[in-house]
């Protein structure tokens, strides 16, 4: 079987992403991690397929697979991706498109800087919303227990589509990204797991983010993740409600000025190349 694909990008966060109006392709588990392998594979730390929506209401379906072909719920910087490839792929001509996602419809704009804007959505800060079994709380953070290294380490839990914890450290160059994002990803009281944000503030207008995805490990970026950490500094009052949060790969733009609408998450994505998998 050939596979048809394009390697893309949002700030460093890679994806292979597949049309699947043009033919649909049975994307099993094993296949997905074949691929996935970057070594003998194409490499990607999430793969994205596009399909026509089951939503009256969107313009396309799109569904994000992680490297480990667990099926996420949101992805910001995908969903960039997407925006760019259905409209050079000529799917679509309109700068604003809408997106079906396990979690909702979220829209996308093509701005004039060339950047995409994406309408990520409210964030849920409430436990059964994220999901999260709540543990002992201190003022705005829940304290989860890291039985192994006997801590109790200060967290807040959020919902961005997909479930998030956020931690603030004084050091984040030199903070255990992978060592601790590992337990807290897996950790009993998020029951699906979740992507873990260690924050660094550098101002009320801007602040320095890691991040150790579910399925993938520890990424250049993950937009949902800046959305997540802007969430949870403008909720306590830190931030101000236009933030940049600075990654790896480079920087995101979120907006967040009504706790009863949607964020906004701006930023850009890039084809690296198209080519063919042969299974």
């Amino acid at each position: 079987m050939h596979i048809k694909f394009w390697k893309m990008h949002g700030l460093g966060n890679d994806f292979l992403v597949i049309d699947m109006i043009e033919k649909k392709i049975d994307l099993n588990p094993q296949l997905i991690r074949d691929m996935a392998n970057r070594k003998t594979g194409i490499g990607f730390d999430q793969l994205l397929t596009i399909s026509a929506p089951t939503n009256p209401e969107s313009d396309f379906l799109y569904r994000i697979f992680n490297a480990d072909a667990s099926e996420a719920e949101q992805c910001g910087n995908g969903a960039r991706c997407i925006h760019t490839f259905v409209r050079e792929k000529g799917l679509t001509s309109r700068d604003e498109i809408r997106l079906q996602t396990k979690k909702g419809v979220i829209k996308c704009t093509l701005e004039e800087n060339r950047n995409i804007s994406v309408e990520i959505g409210i964030p849920d800060f409430r436990p059964e919303g994220i999901p999260f079994v709540p543990s002992k709380k201190e003022g705005d953070y829940y304290l989860l227990d890291i039985k192994d290294d006997r801590i109790s380490l200060p967290i807040i839990p959020v919902g961005i589509g997909n479930p998030h914890a956020v931690i603030e450290v004084a050091n984040l160059q030199n903070y255990p990204v992978a060592e601790i994002g590992k337990k807290v990803c897996s950790h009993e009281n998020f029951p699906n797991g979740a992507n873990v944000s260690f924050i660094e503030l550098v101002s009320r207008q801007q602040l320095n983010l890691r991040v150790f995805e579910r399925g993938v490990g520890e990424t250049s970026a993950c937009g949902t993740a800046a959305c997540a950490a802007a969430a949870c500094g403008i909720k306590t009052g830190i931030l101000d409600s236009e933030v940049l949060v600075n990654q790896p790969g480079g920087g995101l733009n979120i907006i967040w000025n009504n706790f009863e609408k949607p964020m906004i998450m701006s930023g850009p994505s890039k084809k690296v190349y198209e080519g063919i998998f042969n299974t």
